[in-house]
């Protein structure tokens, strides 16, 4: 079972697709929200969650007060059960002044950023399948870098027997942190020196 572990939507369980996706486990969001709220990396941010499954990131993200989220996802199944997951949350939300706009994204990633806004997006997740090629996510985070606004925090979730991500120019790795077989890999936009990167 997979729910918003906290804000305003706390305790709603979401749907899971039955196939091909492999949703971030409670543990590990309730660690990385913690980690961003901590940051105050949510309140009023915009916020594009990429391979997307369940939406499960861009929709706690939603909960704790995020002002828009993004969801991109090409797996019709998945799609389906990302709308449900958010007219659920639009349910919880509904009254609020703040809520947050969400919107779903019927297609592959690299062409959802070929055509993305520029200089928007305070916060992204990438969840892709473990599969995918160190090649091809470097090439999706050279696409997403146009897409970033100048703060911005990328964070990319892969197997921890992965090597780390090849960060484009305009981001930095910031930290990263592993929880059993899944590691969590944060960049931020070019806000630092890349000699003051380090594990955190």
């Amino acid at each position: 079972m997979t729910r918003i572990i906290s804000g305003r939507a706390g305790s709603l369980t979401l749907d899971v697709p039955d196939a091909g996706t492999r949703p971030t486990s409670d543990r590990v969001r309730e660690s990385l929200f913690n980690a961003l709220s901590a940051s105050d990396l949510l309140r009023g941010t915009r916020v594009l969650d990429l391979y997307a499954g369940s939406g499960a990131l861009g929709l706690e993200a939603a909960s704790r007060g995020a002002m828009t989220v993004d969801l991109v996802e090409k797996a019709p199944r998945a799609v389906t059960v990302i709308r449900r997951n958010v007219a659920r949350i639009h349910a919880a939300l509904r009254g609020a002044p703040d809520a947050a706009r969400i919107a779903v994204h019927r297609t592959a990633v690299d062409a959802y950023l070929r055509s993305a806004p520029t200089g928007v997006f305070d916060l992204v997740f990438l969840d892709p399948p473990y599969d995918l090629s160190d090649a091809e996510l470097s090439a999706t985070l050279e696409l997403l870098v146009p897409a970033l606004s100048p703060d911005s925090t990328v964070i990319v979730e892969r197997a921890a027997r992965s090597a780390p991500p090849a960060w484009p120019p305009g981001l930095v790795r910031d930290r990263d942190r592993r929880y059993g077989d899944t590691a969590l890999w944060w960049a931020v936009r070019g806000a630092q020196p890349e000699t003051a990167s380090q594990s955190r």
